[in-house]
Order: structure tokens, then sequence, then C-alpha cells
């Protein structure tokens, strides 16, 4: 049986005044309550998968910090360390696991080779778009069931924000059909790598950094990064005519962030509220900033020259058929992937049975007149 908590104790008068005052109005007026206060001072480390140019992914772990010392009245700090800094990009889940720091920043499928099961903690070929995702992560048993994998790596995760739907990437020829793809040098990153193996492509995993120079040279015959925001950044519509949508493999791609089970065991129960309500401040805000941004900056890159063409339906379909198979066989053989999965794809269906009935119609007729 649980304790008994007088109405007139400390702890529920706290809890009165916050809900009455809101904790940021709490934190602005410097009286910040006892709970938080009382709270011994923490500064801890966080590595991001992401360089710092990429304001949009790097920024969410900086919002994130920030947030935690501002709900935390200053006493716990987290520094943000970029891509190479502390260690390299696909480095952070080691770093994370072995203590070297806390946190990291990142998205889930840069670790695939490891256990594919991670890519669905991200985003999958025509798995769910981005609202779908965050349904199934805090309304249905998607944090759940990623917690209990990424237990066994002796992390847990919060989601860490989300792309949206991301761009098919850049081209230095035209892809009409399936038979263009053959032989097509393609920087592509996570997953879709192993989907686009069986329709003839040649994948490579690039870091982001690398790309507009192996374009350039032709080392490489195709790149995908995220959309026109960072795209029109990078320059890659200097050394690439061809912009191709959509990205079929990454509908919606959640980043997440990664924190070690012993380190998060040993927060106050406050600091980890604070945790939680951080990372949700990041996961809103990411989406929003690429919403925001992405028009006027592929805009930008029409008017200087780029090619926007559409993915043809035929591929999509061949690559739509590849990926189911390809799910298949991975489930036969992984049991994390198979249980995972199977609540994934069925929390899908639903999904796209209420999008395709209301938001899918809205969406479509919006977009046939003129505002």
């Amino acid at each position: 049986m649980l304790p008994r908590i007088s109405s007139r104790s400390p702890f529920i008068e706290r809890r009165s005044f916050i809900r009455q005052t809101g904790l940021a109005g709490v934190l602005a007026a410097g009286a910040a309550p006892a709970a938080v206060h009382a709270q011994a001072a923490l500064r801890w480390r966080l590595a991001s998968s992401f360089p710092k140019s990429l304001d949009t992914h790097f920024g969410a772990a900086e919002t994130f910090a920030r947030k935690v010392g501002e709900m935390s009245g200053g006493k716990f700090q987290i520094s943000t360390h970029a891509a190479g800094e502390l260690m390299p990009t696909g480095g952070v889940l080691d770093g994370v696991q072995s203590g070297t720091v806390e946190l990291a920043h990142t998205a889930p499928y840069y670790f695939f080779a490891k256990d594919p099961t991670f890519a669905l903690g991200s985003t999958v070929p025509f798995g769910m778009n981005s609202r779908q995702t965050t349904a199934w992560m805090v309304e249905g048993n998607g944090l759940k069931l990623m917690r209990e994998f990424y237990a066994n790596y002796g992390v847990s995760c919060f989601p860490g924000g989300n792309t949206g739907a991301q761009m098919g990437g850049w081209f230095r020829r035209e892809v009409k059909s399936v038979a263009d793809l053959k032989g097509l040098k393609f920087r592509c990153g996570g997953f879709v790598g192993a989907v686009l193996l069986r329709l003839g492509v040649v994948p490579s995993n690039i870091p982001g950094g690398e790309i507009y120079q192996a374009l350039e040279q032709g080392s490489i015959d195709a790149a995908e990064w995220v959309g026109p925001y960072d795209d029109l950044k990078l320059g890659f519509n200097k050394v690439a005519k061809y912009y191709y949508y959509p990205a079929w493999w990454e509908g919606g791609s959640q980043l997440v962030f990664l924190i070690g089970l012993k380190a998060y065991d040993s927060l106050t129960p406050e600091y980890k509220a604070i945790i939680e309500a951080a990372a949700a401040c990041a996961h809103v805000e990411m989406q929003a900033k690429y919403d925001a941004w992405n028009p006027a900056a592929l805009k930008t890159l029409v008017s200087q020259g780029t090619r926007l063409m559409p993915f043809s339906k035929d591929l999509m379909d061949r690559a739509f058929k590849e990926a189911m198979a390809l799910y298949n066989e991975i489930g036969l053989r992984n049991a994390n992937w198979r249980k995972i999965y199977a609540d994934y794809a069925s929390f899908q269906r639903e999904q796209n049975f209420w999008f395709r009935l209301a938001e899918m119609r809205f969406d479509s007729y919006m977009q046939s007149v003129k505002l």
C-alpha cells in the first residue's frame, strides 16, 4: 500500500503551485520550487551524430540541453558535442553504452548493422509518416517495445525530432525506370541500402560532409540527405541537376535521445521528468523548423535550375515489393525484428485507414485550390 500524503504536505503544495503558475513561469520568475532546488547539481555530456552546420538536427540537441537547464533552474547542465568532437557519427551508441557520455542524439538506423531492429526506432522504407510514428511511440507500443530492445544495449530512448517526409535525393542523370538503377552508385543513409541493393543499386553510406565532393568528382552518381533546407545549405544543386521525390525510404525519419540506463536510473524523479519534457520540446521543434523552412528553400533551388522529378510508380511498386520481401526474410531469422515489426505494421495499417479517409482527402483538396 502506498503511504498517504497529507493535503498540506510541501510536495502537494509545490505541485499545486506549479499547476497554477506553470513551471516555465515559476522558473522565469526565479522561484523554482524546492523540489527542483533540492536536486544535486549535475553536468552531463551529449554526443550528437550531426555537425553543427545542420542547425535543424544539431539544433534539436541544443534545444534539449537548454530546456533541461531552464527547467532545473540551472542545476542540471548538459553540454552538446557535434559529430567528431568526442566520437564519430556512428560511435555515439558505443559511447553511451560505455559511459563515456551520458547521452547521445542520433538516428537509430545508423546502427542497423548491429541489428536491423534499430531502424524501426527511426524509419524504414515505406514506413509510417512522422505523425503516425509519433502516435505509435507515444500512444501505441512503440516506446515500450523499443525501450525493451534498447535495454539489451544498456540504454533507453526518448523521441528526439522528426524530419517529416524527405526528398529522394540528387541524381546526375535521369532515373526513369528500375532498369536505370542498375549499377547506380548511390549515397544513402541507414537501412534503405539493403532494399536498394536488391534493385541493382550500389549503395554507399559516406558521411554528409563528403557527399558534395563525391558527387562533384563522379565517384557517386546520386546522393540523398534530407530535404530542401539542408540540401541547399550543402550545395548539392551545384553538382547534380535532378532532384527526385519522395524518399520512399524516409517518410518520417525520427531521431532519438539515447540515455545510458545507469545514468538515467541515478536521476531523481524530478530530473527524469525534466529529461522527458525537454525531449518532447526538441521533438516538436525540429519538424516545425523543417515544415517552416523547406518551402522557401525549394523555391530557391528551382530558381537556380534544379529539376524536380517524381519517382515513377513502377519504380516505387518494385521497391515496395522488395522491401516487404526483405522484412519477411529478416523476421524469419531475427526475433527482435519479428516481434516489433508485427506491432509496427499493425499500427501502420490502422493509421493508413484513418489518414486515407480524412487526412489525405483534406490535403489533396487543399493542394488543388489557390489560396
